[in-house]
């Protein structure tokens, strides 16, 4: 029985870290969906056009965390900031598909950091916890494989040791991307320090209704914290 686990050592550096979770166990993942592009490029136009303003906090935090655990957010910005980033130079972003349409406009909605991963590849449990430097990562769109650093945050397969994002929220790796054919997913928006629980919640949430309605998928949620560090996914 695979899990969604955190390692301790995590919330003794970090202990006001928290993730909502979303398990999927079947979708229909389309490549275009016009009811998901409406309000993905409502937001887009939105965040090109505003300030933010009391979310900016959300961002500080995660740029403090990654400096904490000696990342650079200015090199290696948290994928919120990279995000927002992209929008501002007025670029906006593709549609890969549906899912990933949908966690990036709870994304840049929330302002929260939000990603997936197609369990079928995982062949062990999904772990975040601090890299020994043996572990294998390929980027999304590259061939060449990466080492993290030691003592780098890390989402890895515990079976195969094979990275799934560096940096806690920097950079995706190819091996579990989501696809049109992927099935079953775990969703992952993650909040620390000044972030609410309550926005966590609502953002996981809202997601998961949009998953329901727009891609007919069948889910549970969840939800870690130092109270509860894992969670069994083979629903």
């Amino acid at each position: 029985m695979r899990k969604v686990k955190i390692d301790s050592e995590i919330f003794k550096k970090f202990p006001r870290f928290k993730r909502g979770i979303i398990v999927i166990e079947d979708i229909q993942n389309a490549l275009g969906n016009k009811r998901i592009k409406k309000p993905l490029n409502k937001e887009i136009a939105k965040r090109v056009q505003e300030e933010i303003c009391e979310e900016q906090s959300y961002i500080e935090a995660w740029e403090k965390v990654h400096l904490k655990f000696g990342s650079d957010p200015i090199k290696y910005p948290p994928s919120i900031k990279a995000l927002l980033k992209r929008i501002k130079k007025g670029g906006g972003f593709p549609f890969i598909n549906s899912v990933v349409a949908l966690f990036n406009y709870i994304s840049i909605k929330h302002i929260l950091s939000c990603g997936g991963d197609d369990v079928d590849t995982i062949e062990g449990n999904l772990c975040l916890g601090y890299a020994a430097g043996n572990e294998s990562f390929i980027p999304l769109g590259s061939e060449e494989e990466e080492h993290p650093q030691i003592g780098e945050v890390i989402y890895f397969d515990d079976a195969t040791l094979k990275v799934m994002c560096r940096r806690w929220n920097w950079r995706n790796g190819a091996f579990s991307k989501i696809t049109e054919k992927t099935k079953r997913i775990v969703i992952n928006i993650d909040g620390i320090d000044s972030i609410p629980q309550s926005a966590i919640i609502k953002a996981r949430d809202e997601l998961a209704e949009l998953l329901i309605e727009q891609c007919k998928a069948k889910l549970i949620t969840d939800f870690l914290d130092i109270n509860n560090t894992e969670i069994k996914i083979d629903i």
